[in-house]
């Protein structure tokens, strides 16, 4: 039988967003809520998951990647909100704000399809920075989330990356399996 990796394919952030990111995190535990903010050290932009797949499935798709090419992409961090499951919160998000990004979306999923992956039926670039299983305090939960307010952060992005993932109990491990660079 062959070996299974789950992979997917993300952009990291700089340290300045790494920061950010952890300020914001602060004022969405104002309000309790049952759940787990995401590890800073574990911060990405999911592009594209690919699920479990062999080795040699994954030479194909790390031949792939390294063919696509793209420029140095200006962005910053949006706004914040929110994901609901069954009307309650489930996911704390912040947006990433940059054309360039969903240009290079598209390169990866039209890439990945070429070779039997499922196309995306909408992208949305966000960073999950919380989720949730309850709140005592629902409406206050969500307003208070309405209400942070995110710093300006501006900051290029010139790599995005072929990543596995470990699900434990007590947090996912995430490894490098590639790294693409920007051809400027």
């Amino acid at each position: 039988m062959k070996k299974l990796t789950r992979c997917f394919i993300c952009i990291e952030f700089p340290e300045e967003v790494v920061k950010e990111v952890g300020r914001i995190q602060e004022q969405v535990s104002k309000v309790p809520f049952i759940g787990k903010l995401t590890e800073l050290n574990n911060l990405h932009l999911t592009l594209k998951f690919l699920g479990e797949i062999d080795e040699e499935k994954i030479e194909t798709v790390k031949k792939s990647l390294g063919e696509i090419q793209f420029k140095i992409m200006n962005t910053e961090i949006g706004k914040t909100g929110l994901f609901s499951r069954r009307k309650s919160p489930s996911i704390v998000w912040i947006n990433i704000v940059g054309k360039e990004i969903f240009s290079l979306q598209n390169e990866i999923d039209i890439a990945m399809e070429k070779l039997g992956f499922m196309k995306e039926e909408r992208f949305m670039s966000h960073i999950t920075i919380a989720r949730i299983k309850d709140t005592k305090e629902k409406d206050k939960f969500i307003k208070n989330i309405a209400n942070i307010k995110v710093r300006d952060t501006k900051f290029k992005l010139d790599n995005f990356k072929l990543k596995s993932s470990d699900l434990r109990e007590t947090g996912p491990i995430y490894d490098d399996i590639g790294v693409y660079f920007s051809k400027d």
